[in-house]
């Protein structure tokens, strides 16, 4: 089924001037949100996604990514600390949830993976558990 070509001057509007979601445009025409999705795709023109705010943080994250470059494993902890001192408003569970973000990873190591087949090798953990008794003999 084609769609008119006010249908589609219609979902274009309401995505484009309104700025309505895929799922709202195709319950208020009674369309399937793949062919609002079809629509748009074909128009050409590009989408809008979620508008980028500043975070409480931006100013920050140049300190913050010397320090960490310097010092690797310095807690959020003292971090926030560091960045409260320095006029940081936010709160320090957000802020360890940003740090985990920034924090540096640490490179890859490259290792070998033993892979056999069943009954090809066998692993023992030696352990001791004491003695048993099985009839006359200690074991």
């Amino acid at each position: 089924m084609a769609l008119s070509p006010e249908h589609e001057a219609q979902i274009l509007r309401y995505y484009h001037a309104e700025r309505w979601r895929i799922g709202t445009i195709a319950v208020q025409l009674g369309l399937h949100r793949d062919t609002v999705a079809r629509v748009l795709a074909q128009a050409g023109l590009p989408r809008h996604g979620p508008v980028q705010r500043a975070s409480a943080i931006d100013p920050y994250l140049p300190f913050l990514h010397e320090t960490l470059a310097q010092f690797p494993r310095l807690t959020a902890a003292r971090l926030y600390d560091m960045a409260r001192a320095r006029g940081y408003p936010g709160r320090p569970d957000h802020f360890r949830h940003l740090i985990a973000r920034h924090r540096p990873r640490p490179s890859a190591e490259a290792y070998l993976r033993l892979r056999t087949l069943p009954g090809e090798q066998a692993q023992v953990d030696w352990g001791h558990f004491g003695h048993l008794t099985i009839g006359r003999a200690r074991r």
